[in-house]
């Protein structure tokens, strides 16, 4: 995936400007920056959820994309268990009128056990903590086996079993082929980046 000369304005406001990325198959991006710089507007646009004004976004097909938001998305209202939320990483490829195979269901299992939650599987989703929301959003990313996987804070308010669990989770995803990119506030928590990309408020906003 490659976005080349990216620029947004959203209420007439620039928030991003010539941004440049690639994402290669198997490799971790990291989107770093302050408050106010873009970062989760890239990301939006990465994911498709944004039209640039200008510039170009290149990649394969947009059903290999997962996007996984933070944890504030999913609502306390939401009537599912976690292993539901998970499953419905699956229905772009099963369609969400077909109940799932068995391969479905293996990929649906493999995706809570890698992010610590097979014991949570039939818990309420809105029994959940922040972290555990996190995770379990990243476990329905992980399901959807997609090229390129987009989060954003995928560490935030997770504690240091958490941050393991999904740090090996995108160490796996990478390992299998997957371009990941992800915004954060601490490269450190993340597995090894083998591209940064640092933006900054535009001018105006400084």
């Amino acid at each position: 995936m490659r976005a080349l000369g990216v620029h947004v304005d959203l209420g007439g406001r620039p928030v991003l400007r010539g941004v440049d990325l690639v994402a290669r198959s198997g490799e971790v991006t990291a989107i770093v920056g302050p408050n106010g710089a873009g970062k989760s507007t890239l990301l939006s646009v990465l994911a498709g959820l944004v039209q640039p004004h200008a510039g170009t976004v290149e990649h394969a097909d947009a059903a290999s994309i997962a996007f996984v938001p933070q944890r504030s998305a999913l609502s306390d209202r939401l009537p599912i268990t976690v292993g539901e939320l998970v499953a419905m990483g699956r229905w772009q490829h099963t369609g969400f009128w077909r109940p799932l195979s068995r391969a479905d269901r293996a990929i649906v299992a493999d995706a809570l056990d890698t992010v610590g939650m097979t014991e949570l599987r039939r818990r309420p989703v809105a029994e959940l903590s922040g972290g555990q929301r996190q995770r379990a959003l990243i476990a329905q990313g992980l399901a959807q086996q997609a090229r390129l996987l987009l989060l954003d804070e995928p560490m935030s308010a997770l504690d240091t079993s958490a941050r393991e669990a999904v740090a090996d989770a995108i160490s796996r995803a990478t390992a299998a082929g997957t371009a990941v990119v992800a915004v954060t506030h601490d490269l450190d928590a993340l597995p090894a980046a083998a591209s940064i990309v640092r933006l900054a408020p535009p001018e105006g906003d400084r």
